[in-house]
């Protein structure tokens, strides 16, 4: 074939295992009902919910660590005190823009009605509450509007295109996930640079006309381990959740270097993160820039398995396989892109046949490397893998440095198969060969 022809004489360098030592949570899932329970009976929050009444709690699109723990321990608690709890999808336009979709999702993560108890109520259809200060209509999920009472279940991280005092939260959770296709449309409507004042807007909005006695508030670690979980009051959730975006930005390190030529990143996807792979890990975001460690080249090889075939975020990449745009599905990510008025996320790049040709296409392209020291390269699993990863010899003085890295065994050459793949990517069931100990 003539890439291979035109990439033959390009070699990819050996690599070598690192461990990045970086603040990570404690919380195990045998200690979540206790924390829960704890949080909301400590402000007697749970006391504001009448016998008998409807509770709609969310449950959005991003794979949270224990979420399924987590949304049982507050239907159990709320059954308790003898309420009628049912789990909605809030993803706005996530799962193909499709309520079977959206359920399908939740069913990834282990939330069902088997495993809550419960009803799932999944639903494309909105109710207008009313317009933000700006003229924007405030669509909020069908059943949740039925409810008596709305509990926003999220996590609160950083997001990936936009910055401000609020960012991915329960408040994003109330406007984009609650608002539904609809709502997450008008809300990006203005585009990124008016997302963080547009959602802080719009939930206050729905704070003011619907009964939402607490939220449940999650922070993760870098890795997605429970790092907090905390229950906030309705009428305090902007406030509480604006020191918690302070503390979980402090979790979240980019990758520890100043610059690389080429990341090559096993998969990205959306359990990933909502961008595929986590801008604030790469330090590359189509709408805010470019920052540390400034990477030349990025190549995706894989899609996730828990992405559902949406393959939204592979615009931020600069080459990638045939094996991605196999599992990609358009009607699944084109949606998401079209209601975040985002085309940059779903640009295809450059599609190479396969895993080898992809990393040397990459290598080959570089225009900012020192050839004579060789390519420095960053491969890891996904943006979610920061604890260990591989580099090439060209990064190891600098590792070395670097009193978080520790620097473990000698080089390896990368095990390309016969098909030009690696084949932890190749098997059914992902042994991760070179990456055995991720």
């Amino acid at each position: 074939m003539i890439f291979e022809q035109l990439l033959e004489e390009t070699k990819v360098p050996d690599m070598v295992q690192v461990k990045y030592h970086v603040q990570t949570g404690k919380i195990t899932a045998e200690q979540i009902p206790g924390i829960i329970r704890e949080s909301l009976m400590s402000q007697h929050l749970l006391e504001r919910i009448e016998e008998g009444k409807t509770v709609a709690l969310t449950c959005g699109s991003r794979e949270i660590c224990n979420i399924d723990v987590i949304m049982r321990s507050v239907i159990d608690l709320l059954k308790e005190i003898g309420a009628e709890p049912f789990v909605f999808p809030a993803m706005g336009s996530h799962g193909g823009a499709s309520a079977e979709g959206q359920r399908e999702i939740l069913a990834g993560y282990g939330v069902t009605e088997e495993t809550m108890g419960v009803p799932i109520k999944a639903s494309m259809d909105t109710v207008v509450l009313g317009k933000s200060p700006k003229g924007l209509e405030v669509h909020f999920d069908k059943y949740a509007y039925e409810a008596d009472y709305v509990i926003p279940i999220g996590r609160i991280k950083p997001h990936t295109d936009f910055r401000g005092k609020i960012e991915s939260g329960l408040m994003k959770m109330l406007t984009i996930g609650c608002g539904k296709q609809h709502g997450a449309n008008i809300c990006h409507t203005l585009g990124f640079p008016m997302m963080a004042e547009n959602v802080t807007e719009i939930a206050r909005v729905i704070l003011e006309n619907r009964n939402i006695p607490f939220g449940i508030a999650i922070v993760e670690d870098a890795f997605h381990g429970t790092y907090k979980i905390q229950a906030i009051p309705g009428e305090k959730i902007e406030e509480e959740e604006e020191k918690l975006l302070v503390e979980a930005k402090a979790l979240i390190p980019g990758i520890p270097f100043d610059k690389i030529d080429v990341l090559v990143l096993d998969e990205i996807g959306k359990d990933v993160s909502g961008a595929g792979m986590d801008p604030n890990v790469t330090g590359r975001s189509s709408m805010l820039g470019r920052w540390k460690p400034f990477i030349e080249r990025i190549v995706i090889l894989d899609l996730s398995e828990k992405s559902h075939h949406n393959g939204c975020g592979i615009g931020g990449a600069d080459i990638t396989t045939q094996r991605f745009l196999e599992k990609m599905d358009f009607c699944v990510s084109y949606p998401n892109g079209i209601t975040s008025h985002d085309p940059a996320s779903m640009r295809i790049p450059p599609v190479m046949p396969n895993d080898e040709c992809a990393v040397k296409m990459a290598l080959q392209t570089c225009m900012e490397n020192d050839r004579a020291r060789g390519y420095r390269v960053v491969w890891m699993k996904n943006t979610l893998h920061l604890e260990s990863f591989y580099i090439s010899e060209a990064l190891l003085e600098e590792a070395r440095q670097n009193p978080d890295i520790t620097v473990c065994g000698g080089k390896e050459p990368v095990p390309f198969n016969e098909m030009g793949n690696v084949p932890w990517l190749d098997s059914p069931v992902k042994p991760y060969g070179l990456h055995e100990n991720l």
